[in-house]
Order: C-alpha cells, then structure tokens, then sequence
C-alpha cells in the first residue's frame, strides 16, 4: 500500500485541459500549498504538513509528472516549464477555494513556486524556497568544477530520447543514488517511504526528464525577460538553504536577494531533504514566514 500523510484527505482535482493532480489536503485556516521537489513525491511534506494543519489549511500535491498526478507527453518546452506548472497549482488552489495561499516548495517544487509567485503575484501571499536557487541563478552560479554536482541537470537538458533511455536502464539506481548522497541522515526517509519515491519516478521517467529540460531552455528564458524588466517578489519571501552556496563559490542569500526585497535567508544544518530531516526547524521557519 502506498504510504499517505496520516490525517490527510486525498483529491483528484483538473487543473488543465487532460491534466488533474494529486493533492493531499487537511486543516483549516489560511491556506498554505506545500511543493515537493526531486526525486520525491509530496509525501516529502508529511511531518512538516501534520504541524501546519494544526491552525492552517494545508495542500500537498503532487506536480504534474510526478507521483499520482498526471504525466502529459512532453510536445514542446511549454508543456512542462515552470509557467504551466505553476498555474496547475493556482488553479488547484482556486479549485479547492482559494484565490490567495502562501507556497512553499523544496528543490523543483520551488523553481515552480518561484515562478507562480512572479507570475501571479496578486495570488501569492507568501513564498518560502528551500534549497535551490532561481533557475537562471543556478545555471550562470555552475561553472568548472562545481558543474559536477549537478551532472544530472545537464543529462536531463539533452534533447528527447538519449536521457530517458539511459535513466529508464536503470531507474531505481539513477534515482536511489540522489536519495543516498542527498541526505545526511538515511533515517529521515525510511524503507516504505523509499520505495514510495522510487516507485513514482520509475513510472515517470519521461515527465521527469522534460521538466528538467524545460529548466535549461524555456525556464531560463522566462526568469531572464522577468529580470531584465525588473521584476521583483513583491511578497515576503524566506529562503532556507544548507550552506553549500560559498563552498560552490556563489552567495546565495546576494543572488536571491536581487530578486526579493522582503527576504529572510537562513541556514539548516542537514542534507539537501530538510522537510524530512529538520521537519521542526522547516515548519518554524514557514510560520514565521506566515506571521510577516
């Protein structure tokens, strides 16, 4: 059986024309929608959900070509780019009742959020990121060396066929391996909740490789025209990052900065999974965001 968020409801919900997602939901109160990043599903959120539907509705989906949602076939940058996943969620929100919600994503579960926030920013009342930069940040940050860390991001960029051969060979290692390396602590994501996770991304390969793909083509020509005309986040936002950004060679809290005048950037010391690993200080952090 595959693992749920213990007190959750879950809903099918259309959100796009042959597209409906997967969405936990529980509590009550204002709304706050929880994105999840790769290679996990939504369940990532399960501690930090349970704190914040104590006194908040909170909405867990799964993206589109991830988990239990559904995975249209890529036909073109558009069908994955952040745009078109980020209006899924406000039109998963909407369909749940809610035109203003804070998001919070992890990993590319903030690219999305990242990018609904600046393209809807009379809906977004509160953005938090953890763990990742802004895609056209992440990509001009990587250079020399460094670029090895992120050698899958480069893999999944390559034009349809080679990268989803190559990951479809082997999915359960490609993926287990960013499981492993990722996280400081193997506890934080136990055996069932592994497999829930490995699972989901072996039925997804595709999906996952165009939503990569869209982040080194139309993702990055988006966050540069939005840049270039100077806009900003007008919401709150907090970024939580491990501090990897001065061992890479870059200033994360400067690059997000530029793009949020309201920010507050801190600091978890765990693996790149914090939801799962510093559940406590995440859900802390986020109701912090929310009281500003």
């Amino acid at each position: 059986m595959t693992p749920a968020i213990t007190g959750f409801d879950y809903r099918r919900v259309l959100v796009a024309d042959g597209v409906s997602l997967n969405a936990a939901v529980a509590g009550s109160g204002t709304p706050i929608v929880l994105l999840h990043g790769f290679p996990q599903t939504h369940l990532m959120w399960r501690h930090v959900a349970a704190d914040l539907a104590a006194d908040h509705t909170v909405i867990c989906p799964d993206l589109r070509g991830y988990g239990a949602s559904d995975k249209p076939a890529e036909t073109g940058g558009a069908t994955y780019a952040k745009r078109t996943m980020a209006a899924d969620i406000v039109a998963l929100a909407r369909a749940l009742g809610h035109e203003r919600f804070a998001l919070a994503g992890h990993d590319r579960g903030a690219l999305v959020a990242f990018r609904a926030a600046l393209d809807h920013p009379e809906t977004i009342t509160h953005l938090a990121a953890l763990d990742v930069l802004p895609t056209l940040d992440m990509w001009e940050a990587m250079r020399g060396t460094s670029a090895a860390v992120g050698f899958h991001l480069y893999l999944m960029a390559q034009p349809p066929g080679l990268p989803e051969q190559m990951i479809a060979a082997s999915p359960d290692a490609f993926f287990g391996h960013f499981l492993d390396i990722w996280t400081n602590d193997p506890r934080a994501i136990p055996a069932e909740v592994r497999a829930a996770y490995l699972d989901a991304c072996r039925d997804a390969v595709p999906s996952i490789v165009a939503d990569y793909r869209a982040s080194a083509g139309v993702d990055v020509e988006h966050d540069r025209a939005d840049r270039d005309a100077g806009r900003r986040l007008r919401m709150p936002v907090t970024v939580l990052q491990q501090d990897w950004g001065a061992a890479l060679g870059f200033d994360a809290a400067a690059l997000w900065n530029a793009w949020a005048p309201d920010l507050r950037h801190g600091t978890v010391t765990c693996g790149h999974f914090m939801a799962e690993e510093a559940p406590a200080a995440v859900a802390e952090a986020l109701r912090d965001l929310l009281s500003r």
